[in-house]
This record gives structure tokens, sequence and C-alpha cells, in this order.
């Protein structure tokens, strides 16, 4: 089934932006033309080029960049994890409460990306977060489309975003996960959705076509150096108004991808994207989970995630490569004094999370 789409009354309007990026403790930041490129990456393009008809939701995967793929945990535990999410966003030291509106805002929150990414914390940790990567039926399509059960998981943000927030300073931030010198389709990003996605909820949009473009628009617009707000790692790359304006005039269109509690979206990390906020009362909560065979990664960078594993720290929408660590969270200058060194409930080291963690070698 494919996901429902909203036509755009007009074009993305980028005329407020501000940026929503996090500053982040280490302060570290790669840039294009001096980060060098690790790992073969070309397993999804040679499938895309050879243009074989599978049958299934890759169909759609490899002619629109992005599918939806439904019911991948049933919905009676999708629902469960997202009570589970709540509960955990709840036990925050700074008087949040989810039943009054009234403590939904900054002072009482954990510090967030653009009113939803949290990305310190240890949030990606987290047990029920762990369960949810672990579900057969996410495994099972990452599986499928690299051709391999040898995957290792990124360790992504959790996205809880709450709705009707009259504190935030909200405006569009359409990127791409993928460095404008990395060619072709590498890497295919996941979204667990836990709360319905609807057309006026929070959720993914995105510019369909646009992946299709990425090399031709990287040909005529060089890529720039990053600014210095942007975020730090190898594998993004933010758009100007007039860039948008570029892709829509070669036929992109922006959509709202709909989908249900329990179906798993994934999308080709080329696609420009960024989120829509709630409109509705629907508190948006999706846990970001990518998988790329274990293999792909090299040995520097498997030491790396397994440090960082063992650190309870979060990483980038990349699992073999683009390593980089979020570092803790910051409240203005200093860290804040919410932040965790370990998650509240500490994740079961089985062998499938070690082996997903880069931990332990398959």
């Amino acid at each position: 089934m494919a996901p429902a789409a909203v036509a755009p009354t007009s074009t993305v309007d980028l005329s407020t932006y501000t940026s929503g990026y996090l500053k982040t403790s280490h302060g570290i930041q790669h840039d294009y033309a001096t980060t060098k490129i690790g790992g073969a990456t070309d397993i999804l393009a040679k499938q895309a080029q050879q243009g074989v008809v599978f049958g299934d939701w890759r169909d759609e995967f490899f002619s629109k960049g992005y599918t939806v793929v439904k019911g991948a945990i049933p919905r009676e535990k999708a629902d469960g994890y997202r009570r589970k999410a709540l509960d955990w966003f709840s036990q925050f030291p700074f008087g949040f409460v989810v039943n009054d509106k009234s403590t939904w805002t900054q002072e009482h929150l954990p510090v967030m990306m653009n009113g939803g990414m949290i990305m310190n914390y240890s949030a990606t940790h987290e047990k029920w977060v762990w369960e949810a990567r672990c579900e057969p039926g996410v495994l099972e399509p990452f599986a499928k489309l690299w051709g391999t059960d040898e995957l290792l998981v990124s360790f992504d943000a959790v996205n809880i975003t709450l709705p009707g927030r009259k504190d935030l300073k909200w405006s569009p931030w359409p990127h791409v996960d993928q460095s404008p010198t990395r060619k072709g389709l590498s890497c295919a990003q996941g979204i667990i959705n836990l709360s319905q996605s609807g057309p006026t909820d929070g959720g993914l949009q995105l510019l369909t076509g646009s992946s299709a473009l990425f090399d031709q628009f990287f040909k005529e617009h060089p890529p720039k150096p990053k600014a210095k707000d942007a975020p730090g790692q190898f594998d993004w790359y933010g758009f100007t108004l007039d860039d948008i304006k570029w892709f829509e005039d070669h036929g992109c269109r922006l959509i709202k991808v709909e989908a249900e509690p329990g179906d798993l979206i994934i999308w080709d990390s080329r696609t420009v994207h960024y989120a829509s906020l709630p409109k509705s009362e629907t508190i948006r909560t999706i846990i970001y989970a990518t998988y790329t065979p274990a293999k792909l990664a090299t040995e520097e960078d498997i030491k790396l995630k397994a440090d960082i594993f063992r650190h309870y720290e979060g990483t980038t929408h990349w699992p073999h490569c683009n390593i980089f660590g979020q570092g803790r969270a910051m409240r203005g200058d200093t860290i804040c004094p919410g932040e965790r060194d370990e998650p509240l409930e500490k994740p079961e080291l089985t062998d499938q999370v070690l082996k997903l963690a880069g931990v332990k070698r398959y």
C-alpha cells in the first residue's frame, strides 16, 4: 500500500528560516573538502541501476526514494512502545507533566533539536528503544534491502514532538543526510512510527524525485562550506530557498508521508526532507533507526562505534560510517543539569544487541 501524499499549496517557505540545530559539547565539525569517505556503499546504487522488479515495497523505494512498510510492528506492541516513550519523557527533572499543557515549554523539557529530536541523555540506548530496534518486522525489510541479515544499527535519536507549543521558534530545515561528495544511493534511513501520522499530524515531509537529482544538483551547485551552526557530521547538507526552487523547477513536489503506529518508513538519504509540526493534538512519537551491512564498516569505525555504545552516546543516521558522537546536551554554554551517564533502564545485552551495536562480530 503506497503512502498517501498531500500536495503543497505553494513552494517550501524558508523565508523565516532559523537554525534549530544543537550546540554539542565537543564542538567538532567535519567538512566536505577534508573528510575521508569510509566504507564501500554501492550495494543499493547497483540495485537501483539494474532496474530489477521486486514485486514488493522495494519497487516504490527505488522508484520514488521512499516507502512505508505497513505493520512492521503489531499495533498493540507499537502502542506499548509509545506508552514507554511518553513515560520515559516524563521522568526528566524539569517538571514536565504530559497531561498539563502549561508544562509543555522548554524550561520543563529536555534539550531537543527542532522541537522534538532527543539526541542526548542516553536516550538512544534505553531498553525500550533497543527492543523496538530488534523487532523482527523492523529488521527484516533492511535485511531484504541489503541482501544480508548481518547488520549494524544507528544509535539514532528519539523524537517526541508536542503539538501546539507557543514557545517554539520553528521553521523548515530542508536537508539530505548524505554528503554531496558521496555519490549514488548509499544509505536508506528509517523511522519506526509509534504514533498516527496523518495529514495534520507531525511527521516526515520530503521532496519527491529529489534523490534522483542529487548528483545533478551538486554538479551544477558545488557544495558550500558548512555554516557554523550546521550539524557537525559529514553526511549532512542543508538547502536554501533557491536550492529548493531548483528542485521544484525540476519536477519535485513536497509531500507529507502518512503512516500508522507500527509502520516503518524507509527513505533514500539523498531525498530532501524535513519534519512537519503537529497541527492535530497527537504527540508525534518515533524512533529513528537505520541499518546497514556490518561488512561496510572499517575497523576504525567499528571500534569507535563500540566505544560510543559503551558510553551510551548517540550518533547519526548512519550505522557503519559517519560515526559522529552527539556529545552532551547543552543549555546555553553549560551541560544540561538533566544529562545522564546511562539510560534509566539499560538494554539487555543480548547477542543480537551486541552485534547490531558493533561490539560483537558476526
